[in-house]
């Protein structure tokens, strides 16, 4: 490993949107349009993005956002920016066919391989430079950005955290929370893989993991809460199992708060970007991507705490922020990332077992 690794809407009565591009709805690249100066003036006659399940604070959406929209002069709508990556699925169903649908998705890896059919191929400008590892070849979903699962916590709440087993003790009593169900969230989905890894598990058996979280609860320390900056800097939420660049983004707003990548159980992943084949602006669900996957889109990942996918090639042509990357959290030992089989075993053991958690 050098540089890189190595969250449904409401609708009323569905109303056909009449700006979208037809050809670009099939566009598998700029070129299909004649080139970005074309698919900009496309994207620009549309005139909107849907985009579903982006948290201003997560990855630093919030700013790539607002430098999308001045940068072209197009409005995002963001809806439900705390759902989970199922349902920005549910929500592409539910609105299938009216101008609300979401454009794209940013999904976990395991909502992602199972939705592949609601995908529409398409590659960047800068496609080729994305290592083959993160991305379908034909471009029907390719990694944007990834990180490491990591504990945060508030030191004026609770003791130190150097592993994940320190949670079990009585001091963290209803005091840890897990971002979201991992059998529809990404994060969770992983924060469980780091908890199995953490207890002699692998890659190939979570089991250990979902025991973990039976213990924590069975401990009284598991606190059923989907957290949030607000129930962090409240203290609602003072330890959050979380990838490493969203609770390292609490940081700046509250100085106790602390984040440790667990060694030993260190758990990289990185989310899908993909566009919704049914997307009522498929000109600009486009443009979204070659911006994500610009210099400048990457940067933007970088500077909320997330590692771009482009990073190694950034680094070798001098693009990178690398004021940026030297503040990313430390991180010990080998890190494990799932292959597509191994994350379709966790997917279904997690489907079949965490209502011993949950229930």
């Amino acid at each position: 490993m050098a540089v890189s690794l190595g969250a449904a809407a409401c609708g009323g009565p569905p109303d056909k949107d009449s700006g979208s591009d037809t050809k670009a709805s099939t566009a598998t690249s700029a070129k299909d349009l004649g080139g970005m100066d074309a698919l900009v003036k496309a994207a620009k006659k549309e005139g909107q993005l849907n985009v579903i399940a982006l948290p201003p604070t997560w990855a630093n959406y919030g700013k790539i956002i607002d430098a999308f929209e001045d940068k072209y002069g197009i409005k995002i709508n963001s809806a439900q920016p705390d759902a989970a990556s199922q349902d920005e699925i549910n929500a592409a169903n539910t609105l299938k066919g009216t101008k609300r649908a979401p454009d794209v998705f940013d999904l976990g890896q395991s909502v992602a391989l199972a939705n592949t059919s609601m995908f529409a191929p398409y590659k960047v400008a800068t496609f080729d430079s994305i290592p083959e590892e993160f991305k379908d070849p034909d471009g029907t979903w390719v990694n944007d950005y990834g990180g490491f699962m990591s504990i945060g916590f508030d030191t004026t709440k609770v003791p130190e955290v150097t592993g994940i087993d320190d949670l079990l003790g009585s001091e963290f009593k209803g005091k840890v929370a897990l971002n979201g169900d991992p059998t529809q969230a990404g994060a969770a989905f992983s924060g469980v893989v780091m908890a199995s890894i953490a207890n002699g598990g692998s890659a190939d058996d979570i089991a250990p993991g979902v025991s973990y979280f039976e213990k924590l609860k069975k401990a009284g320390n598991f606190l059923p809460v989907d957290p949030t900056p607000a129930t962090i800097e409240s203290g609602q939420t003072p330890v959050v199992i979380d990838w490493d660049y969203t609770n390292a983004a609490e940081t700046a707003k509250l100085p106790s708060w602390k984040v440790v990548v667990p060694e030993g159980a260190a758990v990289g992943g990185y989310y899908y970007q993909a566009i919704n084949k049914d997307a009522p602006h498929p000109a600009t669900a486009r443009l979204w991507q070659e911006f994500l996957y610009s210099d400048e889109g990457q940067n933007l990942y970088l500077g909320g705490g997330a590692r771009p996918v482009r990073a190694d090639a950034m680094k070798a042509d001098g693009t990178l922020d690398e004021a940026l990357y030297a503040k990313l959290p430390e991180v010990q030992g080998d890190p494990v990332l799932l292959t597509e089989e191994q994350t379709k075993t966790a997917a279904d053991y997690l489907s079949k077992n965490w209502s011993k958690v949950a229930g």
